[in-house]
């Protein structure tokens, strides 16, 4: 089970939101180079079809593929009024021929995309994750090399922490006070229902930027 918030930011930000994370985090900034294919796999008739994501980690070396199932979101009143997605999700390792087992068993690529960027880890009650990526498209199957982003001037960031059933109701709350201090920046909320871009970003990207120039010069 998985908590997510999302939100946009102007690329021209994302340089203060990597120095807030910085501060947020400890400094644990991890690269983020990802080659995503989704796959499915029609069922009989009148069912939905299975839908897998096959992710490399490009950022590793050797590389490392992660198959991802991404369940339905929890429903009804009290799902509704939570301010992060709750959705149950299976991640399983494997081998560099996950493609090649997938296509033999009936599943067929629905799309692919590159998410291009950085990551950051936040430890406290719960582990918490800050992904902040640009979604890139490739011209042709596989063409890692040739990808160009989708939105040049728009990034995504994700907010994600693990959970179970039993302690879901806590980890929801930790992300929400997480996405506070990123407010000045990026409007997070649940996926699906983005809040916009902060039309004070620059005010607040320009004071971030400053204060960590006249540290480094203090340093």
């Amino acid at each position: 089970m998985e908590c997510v918030v999302q939100g946009i930011i102007e690329a021209q930000h994302v340089e203060a939101l990597d120095v807030l994370l910085q501060g947020l985090c400890e400094g644990q900034r991890e690269a983020v180079k990802t080659h995503e294919i989704c796959l499915k796999k029609s069922l009989e008739t009148g069912t939905v079809a299975s839908e897998l994501h096959l992710l490399c980690d490009l950022s590793k070396r050797p590389q490392i593929w992660t198959v991802k199932h991404i369940g339905g979101a929890m429903r009804g009143t009290g799902a509704e009024q939570l301010p992060a997605l709750v959705r149950n999700i299976v991640e399983s390792k494997m081998s560099n021929n996950a493609l090649r087992f997938f296509y033999a068993v009936g599943y067929k690529m629905d799309y692919e995309l590159l998410r291009d960027g950085f990551a950051y880890r936040f430890q406290r009650a719960f582990p918490i994750t800050v992904t902040v990526t640009s979604v890139c498209r490739l011209p042709k199957q596989h063409s890692i090399d040739e990808a160009t982003p989708v939105t040049p001037n728009i990034q995504l960031v994700e907010v994600t922490a693990p959970a179970t059933a039993d302690n879901f109701s806590d980890v929801v709350p930790a992300i929400s006070s997480f996405a506070e201090h990123l407010s000045p920046l990026v409007n997070l909320s649940k996926p699906g229902s983005f809040a916009g871009i902060v039309s004070t970003a620059s005010t607040a990207a320009a004071s971030l930027l400053s204060r960590s120039d006249r540290l480094e010069h203090r340093v």
